[in-house]
């Protein structure tokens, strides 16, 4: 495999602040951070028959939007972790000038431990509560019941790899302490990956859209969101809220059948009204249509599109 000693894993869920942590990484001028690349594990499988014990799903990769934008090269003879080596290689070569590179992933982080067992992972954490509203603004869904799905299913995959607490290749890293104390917290972080600290970290907003540190960003939930819906939250996401070290607001409230039905069909004509409105009727209903029916070739010529848009739209 390829070296892994330099390679170290930023995982956390979508909207906890891995983004703006990235910012700051790639900004020390010994670390660099090239972005999210989910789709290096996302279509990695366990197989058995080829000789890493690995195998890509290659087909599905090329339709990912993310992979496309990356432009990685898919070399025909290689496959599984041989495959993985060189799209690491490929990344190395374009973005790798600095001694370090650290790779933001979502999801996952069960293949990255199995894959390599010692590599450093910064773990980065949010409340859910401030995850779940900003997933809102995001249009991701039209309430925190289902904003906070993504956060949930991130944090059980942390849970389901094993990960111990007193792992010393994982550093824990929290939203709101980075936010209230970022020259310490920042400390930390050089400290794990071995490099000195700078001040050029805290400078990341000079050239982003991302606004300066502002403890103010931390816990908006408990003024803009209603107690309703911080209750919903709690009935749904209590266990792992608790387990991440967030105090509960109250005692939540789990949903019955007629009410839980009703938050589903909100979210789902928020979603369809949303992709409608993005991509049309035609284009939206026709991926869906064309992946039901496994008409492949027509599916792909549609995935393509919508890809262009997600591209256009990120620029």
């Amino acid at each position: 495999m390829a070296k892994t000693k330099d390679i170290v894993f930023v995982y956390g869920a979508l909207r906890s602040g891995t983004t703006v942590f990235r910012l700051m990484l790639d900004h020390h001028p010994m670390i660099a951070n090239p972005g999210e690349l989910d789709f290096l594990f996302d279509f990695l499988w366990p197989d058995p028959s080829h000789p890493t014990q690995w195998r890509y799903d290659i087909d599905k990769m090329r339709l990912d939007w993310i992979f496309q934008a990356y432009g990685l090269i898919v070399p025909a003879d290689k496959d599984g972790l041989d495959l993985l080596e060189n799209f690491l290689y490929q990344i190395d070569a374009r973005y790798g000038s600095k001694p370090v590179m650290t790779i933001n992933i979502h999801r996952n982080v069960d293949k990255v431990r199995a894959i390599f067992p010692e590599v450093k992972l910064i773990h980065m954490l949010r409340d859910p509560r401030d995850v779940a509203r900003s997933s809102i603004g995001m249009g991701w869904s039209c309430n925190i019941y289902y904003g906070v799905d993504h956060w949930i299913k991130t944090e059980a995959a942390w849970d389901k790899a094993g990960i111990a607490p007193d792992d010393p290749n994982t550093l824990q890293l929290t939203y709101e302490n980075l936010f209230r104390d970022i020259d310490s917290q920042l400390h930390r972080v050089c400290d794990f990956l071995d490099v000195p600290w700078d001040e050029e970290m805290l400078s990341y907003h000079k050239n982003s859209t991302y606004d300066p540190p502002d403890p103010k960003l931390i816990e908006q939930w408990r003024h803009k969101c209603s107690a309703e819906d911080i209750a919903l939250l709690e009935g749904k996401a209590r266990a792992l809220l608790v387990a991440r070290g967030y105090v509960p607001a109250g005692e939540g409230h789990v949903p019955g059948s007629a009410e839980k039905l009703a938050l589903f069909l909100r979210q789902r004509m928020f979603q369809w009204r949303g992709g409608i409105e993005k991509l049309g009727a035609g284009l939206f209903f026709g991926e869906k249509l064309t992946r039901h029916l496994k008409l492949h070739r027509q599916h792909r010529a549609l995935v393509h599109q919508i890809n262009l848009i997600k591209q256009k739209s990120v620029r």
